[in-house]
C-alpha cells in the first residue's frame, strides 16, 4: 500500500472516530461543490459564444456543436455511469468524472482550434455524467434517514439550480474581464482539491452486484438517448416537423429505447429494474421533472433574449436581472425538508407546480417597456414554485427506489431532466416561433423576403433592419420588437398549462411523508445496511 493510501486510511480512521453524524454534512459540501461545477458549465458558456467565435472562427455547424456536444454526451451516458457505480462503486466513478473533468477543463482553456474545442466539450460531458448521478446516490447512502436526506436533497437541488442561473453571470463577467477560456479555466483548481478530499471524506458504496453488468444494455440506453435528445434538438432548430435530419435520429434513439426496456425486462440480473416504473410515486415523480423541465427551460431561453434583445440588456445586467430567480431558488431548497415534513410530497409538488404557473401568468403582463419590480416578483415567484416542484419530485423519486439501485434511479432522474429540457427547447421555441413570425408578414416598407427572413428570430430582424435603414427599418424593428413581446405572451400561457397539467399529474403522489425509524445512534456500530456494502479503500 502507498504512502498516500496509508496517510489517507488514517484520516478516514480519525474522521470518524470524530462522529459520523457530523461527517455526513462535511460529505455534503464536497459533493455539491462538485455538482456545481457540472451545472455553471451546462449555462457558462452561453454568453462566452461571441468571443469564440471572434477568435476560433468555427463553422456554424461547429458552433452549434460547441454549445451541444457537453449536454447531448452528459445525457446519453447517465443511465451508464450511473448503473455502473453502483457495480463497481459509486465514489470510484466519482473520482474519475473529477480527473476527465479536470483534464477536459485545461484541455478547453488551450483550445486554438472549433475541433479541439468541440473534442474538450464532449470529454466534460463524459465526467458530468460520471459526477452527477454519482453525487446524488451517495447522498441516498450517506443519509439513511429520510428527514436528514430530504435536507441533503433540498441542498443539492437548490446547488444544481444556483449554478445553472449563476453560470450566464460568471461567464458574462469573466469575459468582460478576462478572455473565453476562463469561463474552464476555474474548474482545474476546484478539481484539483475536490479529487483528494472526495478520496479522503467520502466512503466507497456499491449497490447490486448480482450478476453480470450489461454492457451491451447500457450501450443500447446510451444510444436510445443521444438520438432522441438529438433529434429533439435539431426539432427546436428552424426544422420542419418532417425534416428527416431530425425525425430520423429521434426515431432510431426511440427504437433503441424500446428495445433496451425490452432487454431490461427479459434479464434475470437488469441494469434498471423497470418495475420501479410499477410505482406510482416514481413514475410520477419522473413524469413531474420532465413535465416541470419541459415548460420551464425554453421559457428562460426566450426570457433571456427578451432582456438583452427587448429591453436591450447586456449579458451581465440580464444575469443579475434573473438572481433573484436564483435567490428564491435558493431558498425552496434550504426550507424545503421542513415544507416537506409540513405537507407531504402530493401537496408540495402540486402546488409547487400552482404557483410556477402563477409566476408564469404574472410575467405575461410583461410589454416592450423595462418594469424591474414585476419581473423581480414573477423570477422571485418562477424560482420558489419551480425549486418546490424539483426537490419534491426528486426526493420521492430518491425515496421510492432501493438503495441498491440508488445509482440507476439516480440517472433515471437526470435523464428525465435532460429529456425535459431538451422538449422544453423544442415546444415552446416552435410555439414562439408560430406566434412571432405572422406579426411580420405586412410590414410597410418591407419586401416580403425581407419580412420574411426577419421572422426567423428576433435577432435576424434586427439585422435586415439595421441594413434597410431610415423608415422602412424602423418599422420592421418596431413590428419584431412587438411581435416578439406578442410570442413570448403565447408561450407564457402554454407553459402555463403545461404546469397545470403538472399540478393535477402531481395528485398520484403520496400525501404524506413516510419515515422509516432513524438509524441507530452510531451508525458505524450498526448492523450493515444492504445499500452499504463498504471497502475500506479502493484501488
Amino acid at each position: 500500500m502507498s504512502r498516500t493510501s496509508t496517510a489517507a486510511g488514517r484520516l478516514r480512521h480519525r474522521l470518524a472516530a470524530t462522529g459520523v453524524r457530523t461527517n455526513r454534512w462535511v460529505v455534503l459540501v464536497v459533493l455539491c461543490t462538485s455538482l456545481l461545477l457540472v451545472a455553471l458549465d451546462s449555462t457558462i458558456l452561453y454568453v462566452a459564444l461571441p468571443s469564440v467565435t471572434e477568435e476560433l472562427r468555427p463553422t456554424s455547424v461547429e458552433l452549434l456543436w460547441i454549445g451541444d456536444a457537453y449536454p447531448l454526451i452528459c445525457a446519453s451516458l447517465l443511465i451508464l455511469f450511473g448503473t455502473l457505480g453502483d457495480r463497481v462503486g459509486r465514489r470510484r466513478i466519482l473520482l474519475l468524472g473529477y480527473a476527465l473533468f479536470g483534464a477536459a477543463s485545461a484541455l478547453a482553456v488551450f483550445a486554438d482550434s472549433a475541433q479541439v474545442l468541440i473534442l474538450a466539450r464532449a470529454l466534460l460531458g463524459i465526467g458530468g455524467a460520471m459526477i452527477m448521478p454519482a453525487t446524488l446516490s451517495i447522498l441516498r447512502d450517506v443519509f439513511p434517514d429520510r428527514n436528514e436526506r430530504a435536507v441533503a436533497i433540498g441542498v443539492w437541488t437548490a446547488v444544481a439550480a444556483i449554478g445553472a442561473a449563476t453560470g450566464p453571470v460568471l461567464g458574462g463577467f469573466l469575459v468582460e474581464h478576462f478572455w473565453w477560456g476562463s469561463v474552464f479555466l476555474i474548474n482545474i483548481p476546484l478539481m484539483a482539491v475536490m479529487l483528494p478530499l472526495c478520496r479522503i471524506l467520502v466512503r466507497e458504496s456499491k449497490g447490486r452486484a448480482d450478476g453480470p453488468w450489461d454492457l451491451f444494455g447500457a450501450l443500447l440506453a446510451a444510444l436510445g438517448v443521444l438520438g432522441v435528445v438529438y433529434g429533439i434538438k435539431e426539432l427546436g432548430i428552424d426544422r420542419d416537423l418532417l425534416d428527416a435530419g431530425a425525425v430520423l435520429p429521434f426515431v432510431a434513439g426511440l427504437a433503441l429505447l424500446v428495445l433496451f426496456v425490452r432487454r431490461q425486462r427479459r434479464r434475470e440480473h437488469p441494469l434498471i429494474d423497470m418495475r420501479l416504473f410499477s410505482r406510482a410515486a416514481f413514475s410520477t415523480s419522473v413524469g413531474c421533472i420532465v413535465i416541470a423541465m419541459l415548460a420551464l427551460v425554453g421559457l428562460e431561453l426566450i426570457a433571456v433574449q427578451y432582456l438583452q434583445l427587448v429591453l436591450e440588456m447586456s449579458p451581465l445586467e440580464t444575469g443579475l436581472r434573473m438572481l433573484p430567480l436564483t435567490f428564491a431558488a435558493m431558498v425552496a431548497g434550504v426550507i424545503g425538508s421542513a415544507m416537506l415534513r409540513r405537507f407531504g410530497p402530493r401537496a408540495m409538488v402540486s402546488c409547487g407546480f400552482a404557483l410556477t404557473a402563477c409566476a408564469v401568468l404574472l410575467l405575461c403582463l410583461m410589454g416592450e417597456q423595462d418594469r424591474p419590480m414585476l419581473l423581480g416578483a414573477g423570477f422571485i415567484l418562477l424560482g420558489f414554485g419551480f425549486q418546490s416542484t424539483l426537490f419534491g419530485a426528486y426526493e420521492s423519486m430518491l425515496t421510492e427506489a432501493p438503495a441498491d439501485d440508488s445509482g440507476g434511479a439516480a440517472a433515471i432522474g437526470e435523464t428525465s431532466y435532460q429529456l425535459g429540457a431538451g422538449m422544453g427547447i423544442a415546444l415552446l421555441g416552435s410555439v414562439m416561433n408560430a406566434a412571432y413570425a405572422p406579426g411580420l408578414t405586412h410590414v410597410s416598407g418591407v419586401s416580403g423576403t425581407a419580412s420574411g427572413a426577419a421572422g426567423h428570430s428576433l435577432g435576424e430582424a434586427y439585422q435586415i433592419a439595421a441594413r434597410l435603414g431610415g423608415g422602412a427599418g424602423d418599422a420592421l424593428r418596431d413590428a419584431a420588437r412587438a411581435a416578439f413581446v406578442h410570442g413570448l405572451h403565447v408561450t407564457l400561457i402554454v407553459s402555463a398549462v403545461l404546469l397545470l397539467l403538472g399540478a393535477v399529474a402531481a395528485l398520484r403522489l403520496p400525501r404524506r411523508m413516510e419515515c422509516d425509524a432513524p438509524p441507530a445512534d452510531d451508525p458505524e456500530e450498526a448492523a450493515p445496511r444492504r445499500s452499504s456494502r463498504t471497502e475500506s479503500s479502493v484501488a
